[in-house]
């Protein structure tokens, strides 16, 4: 395992930079757009309130649409303004210990990226056809149409051949060049669809300069601790426990997070999984739960749980949003921000408190990045597990779904950490109220 020592503290607060400071939904060069991304900049001392140690950002390189048509690796997206802001937004945040992840879309790019338009002016013999896997009608010339590989039948995503070396060093020198100007790792978007041998070429080429550089892999689903380890990466996305979070809480079936954490302790024997509970794909949390009332359970899991917590920009308030299957589908949930933390709605501050107190156990508990469950307790509704690393301190954490107080073990523990409990020490029980949470330590 190749993860930085400074992973071990990193709690993300994840933004959709295009999303938040409500930015045009395509490509625009007007001066008027310049310096969005300083909208950022006000929002770094919430984070540090909030207790997150980094920023990770959603694409910020310029792109069509989304952010994830990229069209040219090297410059900002002229709706957020200039290389020169960035490079503020990381001295600001490096400035209040904040770690910096960017959001790097090497699997496709837009139809408008430089290299991609040279095959389409130049034909079969431009010399980044081979960039691509494409197919040209027979007798092609100059300004022909091939077809080509697309992104999962986004024809307007063009999939990058990465069996093509030039590919390869290209996207080292996208990497370097903005770790050289601060950034501290790169979400690696999709990359389920690109060959691990092509990240295990990239990564050790990059680690050779930036050694503690963080790589972390977008997977859904499959063999995760296998794509890590044969792709040089830090990390994978972790899907699979996202789902059995809201799932288990949706359906009072705790046996399925049950499940889940088991899975998850696999993982953590090779390597720390990028936890979440949303993202710029994903409904949001208060909307994906059929009762928001056990929003703090689902936080509860994620900040004792190993791995490496991700916040997406909101759901610390309780905003809500609903992804959908259509055009602008993703709207909801990569929303406008307020200019500045003063401005927010009073209706989302319990939600934050509670994300701040679960934060601060889990700062007070560096250990439980690597650390593994055990579970103690287990029916639909209760369960409660034991969670430690290697090192005699433990926790002890408890959810309770049902409509009656539920007495569970707690032996070891002194003190309730966060959330609601009535603990007898002597005895080496907690008794949760209905519908509570509770971290005993």
């Amino acid at each position: 395992m190749n993860e930085p020592a400074w992973v071990q503290h990193a709690i993300w607060w994840h933004v959709y930079p295009l999303g938040f400071v409500g930015a045009e939904k395509a490509a625009t060069e007007d001066p008027a757009a310049a310096h969005r991304l300083l909208d950022l900049v006000p929002w770094l001392d919430y984070a540090v309130e909030l207790g997150a140690s980094g920023l990770a950002l959603g694409p910020v390189f310029a792109s069509e649409t989304h952010g994830y048509d990229t069209t040219d690796y090297f410059r900002i997206d002229a709706r957020l303004g200039t290389s020169e802001d960035f490079d503020t937004l990381v001295r600001e945040a490096h400035r209040r210990g904040l770690r910096i992840l960017l959001d790097g879309v090497f699997n496709h790019t837009g139809r408008s990226f430089g290299p991609f338009q040279d095959v389409l002016a130049q034909g079969p013999g431009a010399a980044t056809a081979s960039w691509f896997s494409l197919d040209w009608p027979e007798g092609a010339t100059p300004g022909a149409e091939p077809g080509y590989r697309d992104f999962e039948g986004h024809h307007h995503l063009v999939a990058l051949n990465h069996g093509e070396p030039a590919v390869a060093d290209f996207v080292t020198d996208v990497m370097e060049h903005w770790l050289r100007r601060g950034a501290d790792g790169w979400r690696l978007d999709a990359a389920y669809a690109v060959p691990s041998s092509f990240w295990a070429g990239v990564t050790a080429r990059v680690r050779a300069s930036h050694p503690d550089a963080y790589f972390v892999g977008e997977y859904i689903h499959g063999d995760y601790a296998s794509e890590v380890r044969a792709g040089g990466l830090d990390s994978a996305t972790q899907y699979e426990l996202w789902k059995a979070v809201w799932s288990s809480l949706n359906d009072a079936n705790l046996f399925e997070l049950a499940a889940a954490l088991e899975r998850h302790n696999a993982l953590l024997g090779s390597f720390a999984p990028l936890t979440f509970l949303g993202n710029h794909d994903v409904t949001r949390i208060a909307s994906r739960l059929t009762d928001p009332a056990l929003l703090p359970h689902a936080v509860a899991v994620l900040l004792t749980v190993g791995g490496t917590p991700s916040l997406y920009y909101g759901d610390e308030q309780g905003y809500r949003g609903i992804k959908e299957d259509r055009a602008g589908g993703d709207d909801d949930v990569r929303p406008l921000f307020p200019p500045a933390p003063g401005n927010l709605s009073p209706v989302g501050r319990p939600v934050f408190d509670v994300h701040q107190e679960l934060i601060g156990v889990r700062r007070r508990h560096p250990w439980l990045h690597r650390a593994k469950t055990e579970v103690l307790q287990l029916s639909n509704e209760v369960l409660a597990y034991r969670v430690a690393a290697e090192n005699p301190e433990a926790l002890v954490v408890a959810l309770n779904l049902s409509s009656d107080a539920q007495p569970v073990p707690a032996t070891g523990a002194l003190s309730v950490l966060a959330g609601q409990a009535t603990l007898d020490a002597r005895s080496g029980t907690a008794t949760l109220p209905p519908r509570a949470w509770a971290v005993l330590g």
